[in-house]
């Protein structure tokens, strides 16, 4: 592969791939059991990435280190959050935008494997 990849091709083939694990799996399985699906599927498609991967706050002088944990950081540029739940709820919506805005990340993937056809659980956020 030449050159960089930009946030709309990484985010076209992690779509892809999640899409890819949804169709073998299909709904109603622990997000842990997606988690790792979708990072031997990103592999499979040349994609790097780093899973749980701790985001320190800080807060008045304060500094806690493990204070939040990304599912996903894909190429060192779009955050990836896994649910396997009833729905995209906005708190999930939330939590994404806080950790673009505490990561400097623009882009942003939240995938629920929790729904009948994938493309119904994907959000894209761009800041």
């Amino acid at each position: 592969m030449h050159g960089e990849l930009i946030h709309g091709e990484i985010t076209e083939r992690v779509i892809g791939a999640a899409i890819e694990v949804h169709k073998h799996l299909g709904p109603g399985l622990l997000e842990s059991t997606y988690e790792s699906c979708l990072c031997h599927e990103l592999g499979i498609r040349g994609l790097s990435f780093k899973r749980q991967v701790q985001l320190p706050l800080e807060y008045k002088g304060l500094r806690m280190d493990a204070a939040f944990r990304l599912d996903l950081v894909v190429e060192g540029k779009i955050i990836v959050e896994l649910k396997s739940q009833d729905g995209i709820h906005p708190i999930h919506e939330a939590q994404l935008l806080t950790y673009m805005k505490l990561t400097g990340m623009r882009v942003g993937l939240l995938l629920n494997f929790n729904v009948p056809v994938m493309k119904d659980g994907i959000l894209r956020r761009v800041l």
